[in-house]
């Protein structure tokens, strides 16, 4: 019986830990998804298809990998905010179109979407240094146009976007004005347990006893929360209250540690907005709500935070 039950309990954990090696060693098909299930890696539109008026960018990060982009403009020289635009971790920035079509209109802003390395048409392959490269080829890209006032670039990352944004506004407090996070993690660390479970024993951020013991392995930690309070620009965090894949408790963990660093921090959330669709069951109040923002932080009118229940706090 003795004998059974060592068994049994070496062959779970010799499971359990083979399961482990095989999330180590294939952590970035997890992270980071240019191509959804049913799907091909280009792009299924153009920005011509919505009739948006756009340039394609080709640019080169600092490492060499040969990079996508598209600027997409609101007007032939529209002197509003520009906004360099960080996607999720999943398809490519075709699949943003529709929302930034809608932004273009509601903001009268300027757009630039960046294609990670290994997503849509930008080559290589997706890693934490690697996409930390790409943003600040993008941003480096934005400050030489001479079409757009480069004093008014805002940088807006939805999920694994916000991570992205949030390293590239804190590298670069003189070129970036403002930083839009939406349903952004605290850390990959945090969200390894919340997707699966088992790893809450092995990879997060802290337990009782300090940093799990797997952590060293994770090689894109894309830790927000170990950046958010260096950054000194104003910050806008938007969160959807019925979030599935991220919980809104990580948008609240990253606002408290920013505002207690920097009082131009503004939060608003959306009581029926989920991971992909805030924006859209957000309605008017979603994009008043930025406007508000930009007007404030953006266009030489600082404000202080504002709590009501009406808008953003």
């Amino acid at each position: 019986m003795v004998s059974y039950i060592n068994v049994l309990i070496y062959g779970v954990g010799g499971m359990m830990m083979a399961g482990v090696a095989l999330l180590v060693a294939f952590q970035e098909k997890l992270v980071y998804v240019p191509v959804l299930p049913g799907l091909t890696k280009s792009y299924p539109i153009t920005p011509a298809r919505l009739r948006l008026k756009y340039d394609d960018v080709w640019l080169r990060s600092s490492d060499g990998v040969r990079l996508h982009a598209w600027f997409i403009k609101n007007f032939p020289d529209c002197r509003g905010p520009t906004m360099l635009f960080f996607q999720e971790n999943a398809g490519n920035i075709a699949h943003r179109l529709e929302f930034v079509r809608i932004m273009l209109e509601k903001l009268q802003c300027n757009v630039f979407m960046l294609s990670y390395r290994g997503y849509g048409a930008s080559d290589g392959f997706p890693s934490q240094s690697g996409i930390t490269r790409d943003a600040q080829a993008a941003l480096d890209h934005l400050i030489q146009r001479s079409d757009i006032d480069t004093s008014r670039i805002v940088v807006f990352g939805r999920s694994l976007g916000g991570a992205v944004g949030s390293v590239l506004a804190r590298n670069n407090p003189d070129k970036v004005s403002a930083l839009i996070l939406e349903n952004t993690f605290t850390s990959i660390l945090d969200m390894a347990g919340i997707m699966l479970p088992f790893l809450k024993w092995f990879i997060g951020r802290s337990g009782p006893k300090g940093p799990r013991i797997l952590n060293c392995l994770v090689r894109s930690p894309w830790s927000t929360i170990d950046v958010i309070d260096q950054i000194k620009q104003p910050i806008l965090f938007i969160s959807g209250l019925r979030d599935e894949m991220v919980p809104p408790s990580h948008m609240q963990m990253l606002y408290a540690k920013a505002v207690e660093h920097n009082r131009r921090c503004t939060f608003i959330d959306f009581p029926t907005g989920m991971h992909m669709d805030t924006w859209m069951s957000g309605g008017d109040r979603y994009w008043r709500s930025i406007q508000l923002f930009l007007e404030q932080n953006v266009s030489g009118n600082q404000g202080n935070n504002m709590h009501s229940d009406d808008e953003p706090r």
